[in-house]
């Protein structure tokens, strides 16, 4: 049985357009079961084994090396240590993987999104579940605007 099937299935879809009321108006769907083992950073970069924070706690994963401070700056260079490079479009382009990084009105990081294939984004919502959506779908009041978009080759080996 599907682990997020009847009745969880439509609490939560109630759930999520609260939190995030563009979802209403878009097509979005959940894709896994709530899991608290990864955030969307670490979604973001394909890592469900770890917890991605820059706060130098022991409990959570960030690149040595780099600034372990909550700032775009600091999003921006563990993205780009890991070969993303700034862009200024979110158009789907076979060729690459794209990240998003959202910031609150006072530019701190708030959330990451990935983009799949199909041109959709796909989003770890916290300690819940992972959703596909439309990347502006997730603005608002709780993560903020898409501050920074970065892409890299993508690796189809």
């Amino acid at each position: 049985m599907d682990p997020l099937g009847s009745p969880a299935r439509p609490a939560m879809v109630e759930h999520l357009q609260t939190a995030f009321p563009q979802l209403r108006t878009t097509t979005f769907r959940i894709t896994s079961s709530v899991d608290d083992v990864y955030n969307c950073v670490a979604w973001a970069v394909n890592d469900v084994h770890r917890w991605w924070w820059p706060t130098g706690e022991s409990n959570f994963y960030w690149p040595a090396n780099l600034p372990a401070t909550v700032t775009v700056p600091a999003f921006q260079a563990m993205l780009e240590s890991m070969n993303f490079e700034v862009c200024n479009d979110t158009y789907l382009q076979s060729e690459f993987d794209r990240v998003a990084v959202f910031a609150d009105r006072d530019s701190i990081p708030t959330h990451a999104a990935r983009q799949l294939r199909s041109g959709l984004w796909t989003s770890k919502l916290g300690r819940s579940v992972d959703i596909e959506h439309e990347l502006h779908a997730l603005e608002g009041s709780i993560y903020g605007t898409v501050s920074l978009v970065l892409r890299r080759f993508r690796d189809n080996s």
